[in-house]
């Protein structure tokens, strides 16, 4: 069975629906995948993604490679990181974008199910500096529905982005909406030069 077979067969036998439309045939790509609240939410942004034929990289942290699950992380791919140097990862990712013919990698901004005052900027960093599209990639518990949404290139102006993010994942509460950050940057109340 392949991948797109066994993304779409994984979401149905859980209850869940993909609904709206297919990510954009972009090569490069960073793919958002919020609200990030469950430990589920890794399964259904590979599955729907599988769903369209998108083998995406994404984000772990280093911890979760360790003994036998290594192997299997890294098949699915999954990228180590260390989250005591996230510059670094975030630079290496910069570099990758700008130069690879292909990667789509799905970032979860809010870097933990747990709820924060703030989603992490490095998604809208490596975006804006590889000059790719970001695409709005989500999941709804309530009404047990996973997408992708709208995809654009960062405009320089983080406010008004961020703003057009926020407005999007507002409905959309994630499999335990208790657990859902707002989609703000700490740099977003930061003064503007």
């Amino acid at each position: 069975m392949d991948k797109r077979a066994i993304g779409a067969r994984a979401l149905r036998m859980r209850g869940w629906t993909i609904v709206g439309e297919p990510p954009p045939p972009d090569p490069v790509v960073v793919m958002i995948g919020a609200p990030h609240t469950s430990n589920w939410d890794l399964f259904l942004m590979l599955w729907l993604s599988w769903s369209y034929g998108v083998e995406p990289r994404f984000l772990m942290k280093k911890e979760a490679f360790k003994g036998p699950a290594g192997p299997l992380m890294r098949s699915l791919g999954g990228i180590s990181v260390d989250r005591s140097n996230p510059a670094g990862i975030v630079d290496d990712l910069i570099a990758h974008a700008g130069t690879a013919e292909r990667f789509q990698i799905v970032i979860a901004p809010e870097g933990t199910r747990a709820k924060k005052e703030y989603w992490k900027s490095g998604f809208y960093r490596i975006a804006e500096k590889a000059q790719v599209p970001i695409v709005l990639g989500w999941n709804d518990g309530a009404s047990m529905q996973v997408g992708y949404g709208p995809s654009f290139l960062p405009s320089g102006d983080l406010r008004a982005d961020m703003d057009r993010i926020r407005e999007f994942y507002a409905d959309k509460g994630g499999v335990n909406p208790q657990n859902k950050t707002i989609a703000r940057l700490r740099e977003e109340d930061e003064p503007q030069p």
